[in-house]
């Protein structure tokens, strides 16, 4: 994988990443639910840029086909519980709404930028990841 595609990360690296937080939504949503409060990630890790540098770190020897099946196979599992999530929770602004946008789709655009500038630079070679090669639920983090 090339890196420089958002400082060191590779497209790779940043899909982790998203799946990363996709997996953050999946633990602490259901918390939010309940009533309770997820932990706080300067006091658990020292802050948010050392618990992604650990995060990108423990998915560092994964293929970007296994980051993208575990991707695809994550985001499928955020859309279960939205969809099953109770509907006060998806109304106005909760608690919920607002860790679902920070976890998630307000997290995507900003990485999907990313990759179409690093893509937009490619002249003749193949970016790392194509439209073929990305999950259904996720191509447009990979697609100009």
């Amino acid at each position: 994988m090339e890196a420089g595609v958002t400082g060191a990360w590779s497209v790779r690296d940043i899909l982790a990443h998203v799946t990363t937080w996709d997996e953050e939504a999946l633990k602490f949503l259901p918390l939010i639910v309940a009533g309770g409060t997820p932990p706080r990630y300067s006091v658990t890790y020292g802050g948010i840029d050392a618990f992604n540098a650990r995060m990108t770190a423990a998915k560092s020897d994964l293929s970007l086909a296994a980051v993208l099946r575990l991707m695809d196979d994550t985001h499928r599992r955020v859309i279960a519980l939205i969809q099953a999530a109770p509907e006060d929770q998806l109304t106005g602004d909760t608690r919920f709404r607002r860790r679902l946008r920070l976890d998630t789709y307000g997290h995507y655009p900003k990485h999907a930028e990313a990759i179409r500038q690093w893509r937009a630079q490619w002249s003749g070679g193949q970016p790392s990841v194509s439209r073929s090669s990305a999950p259904r639920s996720h191509a447009t983090l990979a697609t100009p």
